[in-house]
């Protein structure tokens, strides 16, 4: 029984840890989008996106409100990562309290 819940813990933290490195890689890439939007805001009416390897002129505008809704999209991943985050880090703490109990309780009866 205890084995069981030791390996349920750890498959909980392998879930965590591949949330925390989802989460990374969109902050990663919020962080980016973030970046982009404040040069737009200074650059002039002509600029350029890199697609494929090669630069391409684009619209100002257009370009902007592609990344402001790449953001939203990334702001709702994010935080549905966190909330699942929150879950699993819930589950593992009452599953990590179980277990330490079985675990105490057997040490008394073995005395």
């Amino acid at each position: 029984m205890i084995q069981q819940k030791i390996e349920e813990l750890q498959l909980l933290e392998q879930n965590l840890q591949a949330l925390l490195m989802q989460k990374q890689s969109h902050q990663m890439e919020l962080n980016e989008i973030l970046n982009a939007l404040e040069e737009l805001k200074h650059a002039d009416d002509e600029v350029y996106r890199v697609l494929g390897g090669i630069m391409l002129r684009s619209d100002k505008k257009k370009l902007t409100s592609e990344l402001e809704e790449k953001k939203k999209v990334l702001d709702l991943r994010v935080t549905s990562i966190e909330k699942q985050e929150n879950l699993v880090n819930t589950q593992a703490l009452t599953l990590r309290k179980e277990i330490n109990s079985s675990m105490e309780k057997n040490s008394k009866e073995k005395r």
